[in-house]
């Protein structure tokens, strides 16, 4: 059976940057970036207290409010981005099949603040076990994709990829593969997450892994810099309109992007470090090329996981050089984490966007936050430190990776009839 061709017809963002797809973008571009002060908990006694936060986020101005107290912030994200990304993609659905169209999403951590604030009232009630009828379908991972197909009418495949910081982008794996198999003509992905949470935040903090720069928080997610001290926590979600090409053509939608290859695999080393000489991100990167049949010089960008970490950062670069050898020097790399954050497992679903549109506007978002070269890292790379660059861009490469060792890389190219 020929693999179907797999385009990008609609996109929804939601993003401590912007409340659009072209409000992020357009602050990208710019250099902006997302973190400042928590206002969504009292902090003072955290060692972190700031995060990249989603602004003048108003559930109530986009969900109805009966149907928004059902739902945690991480659902109500997806719900918004979803609804973003349908309309953008212009599909009617009095003209498609809802059988044909399924939703498959990404969540690292899911409900959270629910699971938080329904244990604390349990303990503040002495143990009397009241819990809200809907703490267990607000807390679920999966229960996005189930919002989002009951909101639309929606009959096709529908689950939650859980990967850590990588679910998002095996989310859209998937969604590329069940089209390509012939189970489904349109899949809504993406991914959506809220962990800037008491223990959300307590618990990154337990394990040495997020900033302490609260003197500074704007300058704190410098990824590739040699004073980084780990990521800073953001929120938000994206959603993208995956569909079978024929399918698109037949009705005349707009495409942005095609995805031609993707990637995973797994570093089998440690719960939290990545691989010291990056092996699972180089096999990752190599399977993805592998399968888009294409070489290393083929590719113009590739926006890098890039978290802003001690080990991670450098474990990427030792794998980016492995798999692309002397084209590495030629490619723009950047890690828009230094402007929103790391979004967790919604991370591959903004970060996806951001590949798209550079693709679509010839223009690479810088890696903000540089100040001071770091002699373990190859600083003959092009970063794109600080300033956003020109360029065509004829295929992009997304890299996703999450605690657990899971590694996940998907591939867009410019389309092209």
């Amino acid at each position: 059976m020929e693999k179907r061709r797999v385009v990008i017809t609609g996109l929804g963002a939601m993003t401590p940057l912007g409340n659009t797809v072209e409000e992020y973008w357009n602050n990208l571009v710019a250099g902006v970036s997302g973190a400042a002060p928590i206002t969504l908990f009292d902090t003072k006694d955290f060692k972190t207290q700031f995060a990249c936060e989603v602004k003048n986020f108003n559930p109530t101005d986009y969900l109805e409010r009966k149907e928004a107290r059902k739902m945690d912030r991480f659902t109500q994200f997806g719900m918004v981005v979803a609804d973003e990304a349908i309309t953008d993609s212009q599909i009617d659905m009095n003209e498609i099949s809802p059988d044909r169209v399924g939703v498959i999403w990404g969540s690292g951590i899911g409900g959270i603040d629910t699971m938080y604030q329904q244990t604390k009232a349990f303990v503040d009630n002495n143990l009397s076990p009241r819990f809200n009828p809907f703490f267990i379908p607000m807390m679920i991972a999966d229960i996005t994709p189930g919002q989002i197909s009951m909101k639309h009418g929606l009959r096709g495949p529908n689950f939650t990829t859980v990967s850590a910081c990588a679910s998002a982008t095996n989310a859209l794996i998937d969604a590329c593969t069940y089209i390509q198999l012939g189970k489904a003509d349109i899949i809504v992905s993406g991914g959506s997450e809220a962990a800037i949470t008491q223990v959300g935040m307590g618990g990154f903090n337990a394990m040495h892994a997020l900033s302490k720069r609260n003197d500074d928080p704007q300058t704190a997610s410098r990824p590739f810099d040699k004073d980084r001290d780990g990521f800073v926590m953001g929120e938000g979600g994206a959603c993208l309109i995956v569909e079978d090409y024929e399918h698109a053509k037949k009705r005349g939608a707009k495409i942005y992007a095609e995805i031609i290859g993707s990637g995973m695999s797994a570093d089998a080393h440690h719960l939290t470090a990545p691989h010291p000489e990056g092996l699972g991100a180089k096999n990752v990167m190599s399977n993805t090329l592998n399968e888009a049949g294409v070489q290393p010089s083929d590719i113009d960008y590739i926006n890098v996981h890039g978290t802003s970490t001690p080990l991670g950062d450098i474990a990427e670069t030792l794998a980016i050089k492995s798999v692309f050898g002397e084209s590495a020097y030629d490619l723009n790399i950047s890690s828009t984490k230094s402007m929103t954050g790391h979004l967790l497992g919604a991370a591959g679903a903004v970060e996806s966007v951001a590949s798209i549109l550079a693709i679509k506007n010839g223009i690479i978002p810088p890696t903000i936050n540089h100040f001071t070269d770091d002699p373990e890292l190859d600083n003959n790379l092009n970063l794109t430190f600080n300033k956003p660059q020109k360029r065509d861009v004829r295929a992009a490469l997304s890299n996703t990776f999450g605690f657990g060792g899971h590694n996940a890389s998907i591939l867009f190219k410019k389309f092209e009839e």
